[in-house]
């Protein structure tokens, strides 16, 4: 299940200013520091273009990959907008020979939430809708409400903006996750599973709120669900039909899509899901009940469209956040409507466990960092039984892409946390950049 720590409280990105040199890499052989201290030479079998240039980054992720013991990664830099680096490190599949290849796929799990975001704020940038409108104002909900229960009058307050920032109300901690519980909606609605985000809806829309909207924040897959069926009711088409319209295609990306649950329907080029000790869980899809892999069945990654459930490669995802950027040969937003999804949420600002007031905060569909002189440092990381993700837009032009296709370490380490510094170092490392621009050459 999506149980993301990173997601879940304050983190800290790391940025370091000093340079050193890059080390050169063969192709068949690179050396590799230890990125807790120790070298050795690494043998990890690696695939995409070589540049000595950027050698730092291949030295960090064979080192990292071998260190985790990863079964497969991928990383892609872009810089400026222009894709400067994309490797493939370690294994689509375990027991097999496929390599991971710069144009691999996997599921990226919760970084699916800025393209949601994205999205939503183009059809605002374009006037389809204001991020101050009521979502029940949007979106017409049939509640299923339990005898005897009310409706919580709190939801017709409910704005997308908030939903937007995981102000709307829903803190899986103080209840829980819907998202994650299909068979049990399925059955209070009597319809078979796995449940569908509109049974998802109807459920939760009987149930109290956690919080009043706008008074905190708190991480919602939920929240991202709703957000998916406003860009349905909006548009007019599917989800991902209205993704590929307003991101996807005038970014030129071809190879992003919803990913599906079960093993046998794995797409092209997608790699396959990996957790350690190979523990199973009960079918929510397929045969119901059936003792199942975590990754293919005991949740339904249909259900997580919008907050969870596209598939991509570090490319794409790199691609993606560099049309964010000015540089970009098509931005996917201008200034101002960039500037509303950075903004930090408006009222008292969140503090930690010890009651400290906290820097970091959640804005339009990505966790902001502030760094020095009002520079902003953006990211959002995916967890998912089997996978982990990263994606992360620095602020000095930087963009870069990490997927894994198994989620912990052996000591439990969350890989798109533990990477997260390796990256800064690796990036602080390159002495010249190169200006040459690989996109072309993976779409």
């Amino acid at each position: 299940m999506n149980n993301d720590p990173i997601s879940r409280g304050p983190r800290r990105v790391f940025l370091r200013a000093s340079a050193t040199a890059a080390v050169a890499v063969t192709a068949g052989r690179v050396f590799a520091a230890d990125p807790l201290g120790t070298s050795f030479e690494s043998k990890v079998p690696a695939t995409g273009p070589i540049d000595p240039r950027l050698a730092s980054f291949d030295q960090m992720l064979a080192s990292f990959v071998t260190l985790f013991e990863v079964p497969g990664a991928s990383l892609a830099v872009a810089r400026q907008g222009k894709l400067v680096y994309t490797r493939g490190m370690g294994f689509s599949q375990l027991g097999t020979q496929d390599l991971v290849q710069p144009r691999s796929r996997f599921r990226i799990a919760s970084v699916s939430k800025p393209i949601t975001a994205v999205a939503l704020l183009r059809l605002a940038q374009n006037g389809k809708l204001r991020l101050d409108d009521r979502l029940l104002d949007l979106l017409k909900v049939e509640p299923l409400v339990e005898k005897g229960g009310t409706l919580d009058p709190r939801w017709d307050s409910i704005t997308i903006r908030q939903i937007l920032q995981h102000r709307g109300g829903w803190d899986r901690d103080k209840s829980f996750d819907p998202m994650f519980r299909s068979v049990e909606i399925a059955k209070a609605l009597d319809v078979a599973p796995p449940s569908k985000p509109e049974h998802i809806i109807r459920f939760m829309r009987g149930k109290p709120l956690d919080f009043g909207p706008g008074e905190r924040s708190a991480y919602s897959n939920f929240g991202y669900c709703l957000l998916g069926r406003v860009i349905e009711k909006i548009t007019g088409v599917s989800y991902e039909e209205a993704i590929g319209e307003l991101i996807l295609t005038p970014l030129g990306i071809r190879n992003m899509q919803l990913g599906k649950t079960l093993q046998g329907d794995r797409a092209e080029r997608e790699v396959a899901y990996h957790v350690r000790g190979n523990p199973t869980g009960s079918a929510v899809v397929g045969e119901i009940g059936k003792s199942v892999p975590l990754p293919y069945g005991a949740w339904s990654l249909e259900a997580m469209d919008a907050h969870g459930g596209w598939i991509a490669s570090a490319v794409d995802l790199v691609r993606f956040a560099s049309g964010l950027d000015s540089q970009a040969t098509v931005p996917s937003l201008n200034e101002e409507w960039k500037a509303q999804m950075l903004a930090r949420p408006e009222g008292a600002r969140e503090v930690d466990a010890n009651g400290r007031e906290m820097a970091n905060y959640l804005g339009c569909g990505w966790m902001v960092v502030p760094v020095a002189n009002g520079r902003l440092n953006t990211f959002h990381t995916g967890s998912l039984d089997g996978t982990a993700a990263l994606l992360v837009r620095r602020h000095d032009g930087l963009t870069w892409a990490a997927l894994f296709n198994t989620r912990s370490a052996p000591h439990g380490a969350h890989l798109a946390q533990a990477i997260d510094l390796y990256l800064h170092l690796a990036a602080d490392k390159v002495r010249e950049w190169p200006e040459h621009d690989l996109f072309a050459d993976f779409l």
